[in-house]
């Protein structure tokens, strides 16, 4: 694949109205999720959740790629077509998530470290064969008890820019996550300095190992209250700090700002995007790569039950295309 494809592929995935489902729940993730709709988790049934999600007619308006899990990547639907034909007949572009998870960094309490470089180049190498055209790495940055380190924000950044690099050579595109979490009682302003020392720490590694910014996206967090602050930053504060944050730290040759949900409601979630989009004209996209702020409601409508789907897939669609407004800058509760 040449380079002029690779920054395809990044433009559409950010083309207008449109952006990312992430349906790249881990096996134990998903677990929980059906859980709280009392549904066993098996093979099967993540399949047909799935399936519900991508072969709603007209998904294709709204989504323009979603992320999997490496399962999902290899699951047929039940008529017999593999996940990923299923999807790329709806114009949605296959993509995956190829960490292996968030785990305990040595010598720094409570801190984590993302795994998987390990074999990633031959793992890279078999998922484009299997269709998919873009991947996914999460890094996790938490804010409390002195947290986060510098080392913290430093080993994540260059793991994140050494699986950009190796995305890049195997001819997919690297969606790039530094995530600062929002758990924990800190204001929006500690949020700030910690999303933005983080972001230019990860853009300096990119530069550093060679990652050519126009063939990537970005998926950071918002810069938000934190779940447990006592005062919580209104819709315009959130909007204009995450703006500002960004156009000191992320380059204009970047095609695109996919920002995760994190925890948000989708009512939330989908309120910030859009006050971001009537700020005005910005030097990157920005979209969306929501995971429970596009699923939560057809989640609970689905329940694990055949004759829900339809219902299901109606209220995903419905968020979809709010999502889709808000991404424009044309959502209004209203809509809702």
């Amino acid at each position: 694949m040449d380079d002029l494809e690779l920054e395809d592929i990044a433009l559409a995935l950010v083309a207008p109205s449109k952006g990312i489902l992430a349906a790249d729940e881990s096996t134990g993730t998903i677990k929980k999720r059906f859980d709280t709709i009392n549904t066993v988790s098996t093979a099967d049934s993540r399949r047909d959740y799935r399936e519900l999600l991508f072969s709603a007619k007209g998904v294709g308006d709204y989504i323009s790629g979603a992320i999997l899990y490496d399962e999902t990547l290899r699951q047929t639907a039940k008529d017999g077509r593999p996940l990923v034909r299923l999807m790329m007949d709806q114009g949605i572009i296959p993509g995956i998530k190829v960490d292996t998870g968030a785990k305990p960094l040595a010598f720094a309490d409570g801190e984590l470290v993302t795994e998987g470089l390990d074999g990633l180049r031959d793992r890279l190498n078999e998922y484009r064969q299997l269709g998919a055209r873009f991947a996914k790495w999460r890094a996790v940055i938490s804010i409390g008890n002195g947290n986060p380190s510098e080392y913290c924000i430093n080993v994540n950044a260059h793991a994140l820019a050494r699986y950009a690099a190796l995305c890049q050579e195997a001819g997919l595109v690297p969606i790039v996550e530094p995530e600062v979490l929002m758990d924990g009682d800190h204001d929006i302003d500690e949020c700030y300095a910690v999303t933005e020392t983080a972001l230019k720490t990860v853009f300096d590694e990119l530069y550093k190992q060679r990652v050519v910014l126009e063939q990537m996206l970005l998926k950071p967090n918002m810069v938000i209250s934190g779940t447990d602050c006592p005062v919580q930053a209104d819709v315009e504060e959130v909007a204009s700090k995450t703006m500002y944050c960004f156009e000191q730290t992320v380059p204009a040759a970047v095609p695109g700002i996919v920002f995760l949900s994190g925890g948000q409601s989708e009512k939330q979630a989908t309120e910030h995007l859009n006050a971001m989009n009537q700020m005005g004209k910005h030097p990157w996209e920005i979209s969306y790569s929501f995971g429970r702020a596009l699923q939560a409601s057809a989640l609970a409508t689905w329940q694990g039950k055949a004759e829900n789907v339809s219902a299901a897939q109606a209220a995903f669609l419905h968020r979809a295309k709010l999502t889709s407004a808000a991404r424009d800058g044309e959502y209004s509760t209203d809509m809702e």
